[in-house]
């Protein structure tokens, strides 16, 4: 076993990347405070081809230092947009036609295995000790929940995104090959 080179990786220019086809779903980050988890929310959209990323409320926006430490460049890659609030971010995506989920607890939510991921689709992921707003709830469609079995039934809000974005990824990409 090697570790393969920087040429093997087949990494593409920012060039290449704008023009490539991306998944077409929507994050939207409810009130994230930490710059390094915005950061990374940037480097692993990046790496899945996320359609486009929105940043609501208190969420830090590039340019920034500490955000682009962590998303080594992908805040220059990645589409995204800020909205003052997740409400308003929540009724421009009904505008455009999408549908919106939770990535919270809730009563109803389904587990991620058994979720089917769509294309035109937003998912919110919450502030990382409120979670998903109350007033972006209203909004959503239903909620999806990453079943856990620890003592903390509770995940770093970019963690879980990227179990997320992997997840639309597998199936919106990866089995359609």
């Amino acid at each position: 076993m090697r570790k393969l080179s920087m040429d093997e990786l087949n990494r593409i220019s920012k060039e290449d990347f704008e023009k490539a086809e991306k998944l077409p779903i929507i994050i939207v980050l409810d009130n994230i405070r930490s710059l390094s988890n915005v950061g990374a929310f940037f480097r692993t959209a990046d790496a899945f081809r996320i359609g486009e990323l929105l940043l609501c409320g208190i969420t830090a926006c590039p340019p920034h230092r500490e955000i682009h430490k962590t998303a080594l460049g992908a805040d220059e890659t990645v589409k995204w947009r800020y909205f003052k609030t997740t409400e308003a971010a929540c009724q421009q995506l009904k505008e455009e036609g999408y549908r919106i989920y939770a990535v919270e607890q809730v009563e109803g939510s389904m587990p991620l295995q058994d979720f089917e991921f769509a294309e035109r689709t937003a998912y919110i992921l919450g502030n990382e000790v409120e979670g998903v707003s109350e007033e972006a709830l209203p909004y959503c469609e239903g909620a999806i929940e990453l079943p856990q079995v620890g003592t903390k039934h509770s995940i770093n809000v970019s963690v879980c995104a990227g179990i997320v974005m992997w997840k639309a990824f597998e199936q919106l990409y990866l089995m359609r090959k």
